[in-house]
């Protein structure tokens, strides 16, 4: 005997097409100050990537993650969760970090070296940057399962890429959600490109999106260039998880417009005519398109939004490159809770290093100073 247990269907959303053209019915209800914000930070992601982009170019900064053409999914999701939520991102989300709080000056710091950028302020629940690709997932579902136990309603977010569904940590991590019904919601930023990998060699699924379906969760693919797509997609994810239906994950269908990194150089393996193609799909242009078609917004405020931008990045670079260096002892300030008496050890014996390596350096320049460098170097 054979009988269907069950099938399966996967939805796609699209409400801004390409063009600005909105589907109004499914438009979400935001007033014409959110979509204004939602503007703004569409336009000081892209402004602070490009200025990332040019300062690793001058030597300073180091390797960076371009998230140029993904910055619908980013803001069009952050704006759908509250205050108390918890975020976890991967390395692209610059987006995310400054829409809820974290400033550009810390960010620029973190990728210049300094790891004092992720010290994050008191009060914004998102974690560090995650550069191991999929290791966070599973501590978003942990977090999520923490919530139910204490009878609280706030949602884990994870957003990762495409390349990360590869890797074993995604599928632990889906299938505790599942069977623990974690309130959690996966935002997998499809950019079609794991470095030099495309997805058809990463997985034989037409979509990400239907990998939830083995793993009993909600599962849909949206338009990740558009806004609201990406918008109503998370606000329906995250209400699903304040309601106790379990966990979604979410496929923003998207484009990566700039090399995998700066160390990246991707016209050796991707066509440039599939990246001219995309570069016509730009989440802001349709975004920005809607917005002057709406009368929300005109050309003098568009230019601005875009100048305040720029001002705002170019304090936030100088303020970075002013931050005094850190010093070694440093690195064991946020280790643990309570260090170890090993580590403490360490610590202090850093320390005791660290002051005679200053009043070395301080002596040498005032022995210059007096003409005295071979009595400082016999000493």
């Amino acid at each position: 005997m054979e009988k269907v247990i069950a099938e399966f269907d996967v939805n796609y959303i699209q409400i801004l097409d390409e063009h600005g053209n909105c589907d109004e019915k499914n438009k979400p209800k935001l007033s014409d100050d959110v979509l204004k914000e939602m503007y703004r930070f569409l336009i000081l992601t892209k402004t602070f990537d490009d200025k990332a982009i040019k300062l690793q170019r001058q030597g300073r900064l180091g390797t960076y993650a371009s998230m140029r053409g993904q910055e619908a999914c980013q803001i069009g999701s952050v704006f759908a969760l509250s205050k108390n939520d918890w975020i976890f991102p991967a390395f692209r989300e610059n987006g995310v970090y400054m829409a809820k709080g974290v400033s550009a000056e810390m960010l620029y710091r973190y990728w210049m070296g300094d790891e004092r950028g992720m010290k994050i302020p008191s009060g914004i629940n998102i974690l560090p940057v995650s550069i191991t690709v999929g290791a966070h997932l599973p501590h978003a579902v942990g977090t999520g399962m923490a919530f139910n136990y204490l009878n609280q309603k706030n949602v884990s977010v994870v957003y990762f890429g495409d390349g990360a569904t590869s890797e074993g940590d995604f599928h632990t991590a889906l299938n505790f959600a599942g069977v623990f019904k974690a309130p959690c919601v996966f935002i997998c930023q499809n950019n079609q490109w794991a470095i030099s990998t495309p997805v058809r060699e990463q997985t034989a699924s037409q979509t990400i999106a239907q990998k939830a379906i083995a793993y009993g969760i909600h599962g849909v693919q949206v338009d990740g260039n558009d806004v609201f797509a990406v918008y109503n997609a998370t606000k329906d994810a995250v209400d699903r998880a304040r309601q106790g239906k379990g966990s979604t994950l979410i496929e923003c269908f998207t484009y990566r417009l700039a090399d995998h990194t700066t160390s990246d150089e991707a016209k050796r393996y991707r066509d440039e005519n599939e990246l001219k193609e995309w570069f016509t799909k730009d989440p802001i242009t349709r975004f920005e398109n809607y917005l002057v078609n709406m009368k929300i917004i005109n050309p003098v405020l568009i230019g601005k939004v875009k100048a305040e931008c720029e001002q705002e990045i170019e304090i936030a670079v100088k303020k970075a490159e002013s931050a005094k260096p850190q010093t070694p002892v440093e690195m064991f300030d946020y280790l643990y809770e309570n260090l170890t008496d090993e580590l403490k050890e360490q610590r202090d014996k850093s320390a005791r290093e660290n002051k005679i390596i200053t009043k070395t350096i301080s002596g040498e320049n005032s022995a210059k100073n007096a003409g005295v460098v071979g009595e400082l170097e016999e000493a």
